[in-house]
């Protein structure tokens, strides 16, 4: 009999610890690409909970999860050019929590959506509005990756302040107003017709320049040619051109034919 209170006695402590266990369950499981904030009877502590199964004291210790992967936020931004067109910019911002820093986070701050609320989109307009206020709405259109990159830089020191990291930020969409759009598309249609009439007249000059090139060619050869003509050369062509016979002999009674070749005319030179 009393062997069997003294086995009673372990069983019924298993069970109550089981109870206890499914009741207040001490066991806590981070997940990965979270961080644990460890806090007692309220107080934030400095220990952050990494990935894994971690004890904690029911009824002293609470957690409050936090991801530190990367969060992706979009934003739309209106904002002034330095030469006053209104641009709608359409910003698509990835970024994470610092791993061993959520807990000051948390502290400083609150959730994921405090920090988004009350941090980055903040921030965001307020950069973008002060980078944009230094381009005109030309230089915006030119220099896209250069304002890109001041944002980028200003946005990160910032939100390192915070304890936030920026990842990448992009530029999805950058719109003018309908009236400034329209100037835009007129002023680059002009320009085009303006190179083509410019192509046009630098033909036209390079075809004129090759004529008198060639006017001037031609000119050239001929005085060459006229200069080279002395009396010998042209009885010589003169000679190579005649054919060998006589041109038609009329006299006063009769008409006679001669039609002597080259061998009978030399034979009556020698004769006289």
């Amino acid at each position: 009999m009393g062997k069997k209170k003294f086995l009673s006695k372990p069983i019924n402590l298993v069970f109550l610890s089981i109870i206890f266990l499914i009741l207040f369950n001490p066991f806590l499981i981070v997940n990965a690409g979270e961080r644990g904030v460890l806090m007692r009877f309220g107080e934030v502590q400095e220990q952050v909970l990494g990935e894994g199964i971690h004890f904690t004291i029911p009824f002293i210790n609470t957690v409050k999860k936090l991801s530190v992967r990367i969060q992706k936020q979009d934003i739309r931004a209106e904002a002034s050019t330095k030469d006053l067109q209104d641009v709608f910019n359409e910003i698509a911002l990835n970024w994470h929590l610092k791993p061993d820093q959520v807990n000051y986070i948390y502290q400083q701050i609150g959730t994921e959506k405090d920090i988004i609320d009350n941090i980055i989109n903040p921030s965001i307009e307020e950069i973008v509005k002060a980078v944009l206020a230094r381009y005109t709405a030309e230089e915006i259109i030119i220099k896209r990756e250069e304002l890109k990159s001041e944002i980028d830089t200003l946005l990160t020191e910032k939100l390192s302040k915070y304890n936030l990291e920026i990842d990448d930020i992009s530029l999805v969409h950058i719109e003018f107003s309908p009236l400034f759009s329209q100037a835009v598309e007129a002023k680059q249609i002009a320009e085009q017709e303006a190179k083509k009439a410019g192509f046009q007249v630098i033909k036209a000059q390079k075809t004129a320049q090759v004529n008198v090139n060639l006017a001037k060619g031609d000119a050239e050869a001929h005085r060459i040619l006229q200069e080279s003509l002395t009396p010998e050369i042209l009885q010589y062509q003169s000679i190579k051109q005649w054919n060998g016979n006589l041109p038609l002999i009329m006299g006063k009674d009769d008409v006679r034919f001669l039609n002597l070749d080259l061998d009978d005319l030399q034979k009556l030179n020698k004769q006289k």
